[in-house]
């Protein structure tokens, strides 16, 4: 294979974030309070080296073997994630869940990593199957059967940051292939209501509001109907799925709302988060130098709030860096998609853009208070091998894709 076919953009952008990750995770363990997370980059270290081993391996798979690979792939997913509800243990924050699975006490990942890409190649293989965009919430229904059962067991364990991520999946790639705005609309909307049900004002307001949007659209009256029983089901039920969550999830959802309520115990995590990105002001503190960080009041700093880090040692300027990094690797992928020679291909890098994407907004939107905080990892950044090497697995995927595009373009000369 012919190293000038590969898509250099999509390299030395995902090198350059991988790079600059490793020094934030570095000075994360800097602290003036004794802690493992000292020495963690160099376990993050090991994990960049299989990551870069799976990435050269997935490229080196055909589309043609890995979409008939797929089902495969989708079906141990599924599985694994079976698995993990049985047996699985749970880590750090969130040692009452059931994310992991281990052997002889140590842990060796968390399958619901794995089961976000083969979720992807199912649903890639399955719209790159159909002639035509879905134009019913009928036709959708295959795509919501493949994406709602890694869903379900994943919010089971329960982890709702990663159960969030099939969701963003799931739209992006469905908007992708040529689903309608409102078609869109009205299968978000049970979601819209549950949010909405905590409070009968605005849940009123949302039934009226989608009563005129069905009456406007006029969907097959099935489906309208199905459509708004649903969603007076979400409200109806929404104070029993409330009591389903599991007690430091309710904290974390009251905390967002109002992180004064409980500034020692729920709220501290956000708080403290602002605060460090607050204090870093427009330069920063400098790189290791943040004291919100050293002085251990950060919480999850080498995880979940690492994104803090960021802000509190380099500042505004450093944040808008970061956030353009992100940006510009989100852009190639979409590119990628867009000249892929087959539908197969592009709704595949698509929805690995999607998954990053999603990853990026949620995980910075918890630090600044923005979204709930939801226990989401920072693409190339956060500490954790599984999803590292799920982020270069799908990296050789990309890369895959655009060198087939290029071999395309070649022969067509």
């Amino acid at each position: 294979m012919q190293a000038h076919r590969l898509d250099r953009s999509l390299l030395v952008t995902t090198a350059v974030l991988v790079v600059v990750g490793m020094l934030t995770l570095y000075s994360a363990g800097q602290t003036d309070v004794p802690s493992f997370v000292t020495e963690i980059w160099k376990r993050q270290l090991l994990w960049l080296v299989l990551g870069i081993v799976g990435a050269i391996l997935m490229f080196r798979v055909s589309p043609r073997i890995l979409e008939w690979a797929t089902p495969y792939a989708y079906g141990i997913a599924i599985a694994l994630l079976i698995l993990t509800l049985l047996v699985g243990t749970g880590a750090g924050t969130a040692a009452s869940a059931k994310s992991w699975l281990a052997v002889g006490g140590v842990r060796i990942g968390q399958p619901v990593e794995a089961a976000k890409l083969a979720t992807i190649l199912m649903l890639a293989r399955h719209l790159a199957g159909k002639r035509e965009a879905p134009a019913t919430l009928v036709e959708i229904v295959p795509s919501l059967v493949i994406v709602s059962v890694p869903f379900l067991l994943v919010a089971l364990q329960p982890d709702l940051g990663s159960a969030i991520v099939f969701l963003g999946i799931l739209f992006a790639m469905l908007f992708w292939v040529g689903v309608k705005g409102w078609l869109l609309l009205l299968l978000a909307s049970p979601l819209i209501s549950l949010l909405l049900g905590f409070n009968e004002y605005p849940w009123s307001a949302w039934i009226v509001v989608l009563t005129l949007i069905l009456l406007v659209v006029r969907p097959y009256v099935l489906e309208g109907l199905v459509v708004w029983l649903t969603n007076v089901a979400m409200g109806v039920v929404v104070l029993k799925l409330w009591q389903t969550l599991a007690p430091y999830q309710q904290n974390r959802l009251l905390s967002f709302l109002n992180p004064e309520l409980d500034p020692r115990a729920t709220g501290w995590n956000i708080i403290q988060s602002k605060v460090a990105i607050g204090s870093g002001g427009i330069f920063g503190k400098g790189f290791a130098e943040g004291t919100q960080k050293r002085l251990a009041f950060l919480p999850e700093q080498h995880t979940d709030f690492i994104f803090s880090v960021i802000g509190e040692e380099l500042g505004f300027i450093g944040v808008l860096v970061i956030l353009a990094l992100f940006t510009a690797l989100l852009m190639v992928l979409v590119r990628i998609a867009r000249g892929a020679t087959d539908t197969y291909s592009s709704v595949l890098v698509l929805g690995v853009a999607s998954m990053v994407f999603t990853h990026v907004f949620v995980n910075v939107g918890m630090t600044v208070g923005l979204m709930p905080i939801v226990g989401i990892p920072l693409p190339f950044f956060s500490y954790g091998g599984s999803f590292l090497v799920t982020c270069f697995v799908a990296v050789g995927l990309a890369l895959r894709m655009a060198w087939e595009s290029r071999l395309s373009g070649y022969a067509a000369l």
